[in-house]
């Protein structure tokens, strides 16, 4: 796969525009795995997170991603849980401001996870 076809570049820049991309390229089968609970949902955003950090995306870089990819999310799947169901509630309801900090909440949540 090209650079192009990256959300981050190969100088370690994030582009989200190329979220929605990313997000359609996941298979349905593979999308119905992450979001069939919540705990395979936070596993995979704690794996994603992980990579990310590896390759020096900061805090900021990670909630700006975080916060498209909960965009597309809201926008184009149904929930399959409660706790997916409420997310898209929030953030439905939610100033950009509000969906900024709650994008920095659902990474702070993923990253936790590794600490239980």
């Amino acid at each position: 796969m090209s650079e192009h076809n990256h959300v981050v570049n190969k100088n370690g820049e994030l582009d989200v525009s190329k979220v929605d991309d990313a997000m359609d390229r996941i298979d349905d089968k593979e999308k119905e795995r992450i979001l069939a609970d919540f705990d395979s949902f936070q596993s995979y955003l704690n794996k994603r997170i992980q990579l990310a950090e590896s390759i020096g995306l900061n805090e900021e870089q990670l909630a700006q991603a975080a916060e498209k990819v909960a965009g597309y999310l809201a926008a184009n799947e149904e929930p399959r849980n409660s706790e997916e169901k409420l997310l898209q509630e929030l953030w439905k309801v939610g100033t950009q401001a509000e969906q900024h900090q709650l994008a920095h909440l659902l990474v702070k949540l993923a990253q936790n996870r590794t600490a239980q």
